[in-house]
């Protein structure tokens, strides 16, 4: 039986990346007995996942109705971006350094998970397992603050152009590029890693965004 944490982290997950991808449009109005009944659980942990995306921005209260989804604030990627581009990269760089030959096959599984999610629409499904893979190889750099920094970070960005990318070239190369990065992590090429990385987050203000690149 789950616990009353385990279902709000469900329900913040799921809305979460519902919003994220632009799959809830901004404006759209959320109520807690609504969510509640299509989750199939009570009210409290739903107040409790809600209450934790207006934190982030990503609902505000609406008196007496419920809590309605922000619209994306100018430069709110970008400013996003520009903190991920201060960690990620580097950590990959120290990642490189690592022997990772025993984590190949877990890391293979995962980049292989988001590139079958991307071939077959499921954004939801494709961002889920696109933060596993991520947050797996920041954890190989064994900085515990770091890998909660960059968990915050991810859960806090909009992407309100990325249903648009569902069966275009352009997603499946994004999915392309976990393998691109595993390739270079385990070939100890450090500047390679990095230099993925940094384009990989140059995508959510791009392709991600609904912008060309």
């Amino acid at each position: 039986m789950e616990g009353a944490g385990t279902i709000r982290e469900r329900v913040q997950r799921a809305l979460e990346t519902r919003i994220a991808a632009g799959l809830v449009p901004e404006g759209a109005l959320l109520t807690v007995p609504g969510l509640a009944a299509e989750f199939q659980v009570s009210a409290t942990p739903v107040r409790e996942a809600v209450l934790e995306l207006q934190r982030r921005g990503f609902v505000e209260p609406a008196r007496n109705r419920g809590f309605v989804v922000t619209a994306v604030a100018d430069g709110h990627a970008a400013d996003v971006a520009a903190v991920r581009l201060l960690l990620e990269p580097p950590a990959m760089a120290a990642v490189a350094a690592l022997p990772l030959d025993d984590q190949e096959p877990r890391l293979r599984g995962l980049a292989a998970a988001i590139a079958t999610h991307a071939e077959a629409g499921d954004l939801g499904a494709y961002l889920d397992a696109d933060r596993t893979f991520h947050l797996a190889l920041t954890d190989l750099a064994g900085n515990p603050m770091l890998s909660a920094m960059v968990e915050d970070l991810r859960a806090r960005t909009r992407l309100p152009g990325l249903s648009a990318l569902v069966g275009r070239a352009e997603l499946a190369a994004s999915a392309a590029e976990h393998d691109e990065l595993l390739d270079r992590l385990l070939a100890h090429d450090a500047e390679g890693a990095s230099g993925v990385m940094r384009r990989h987050i140059g995508h959510t203000t791009g392709w991600w965004a609904g912008r060309p690149e």
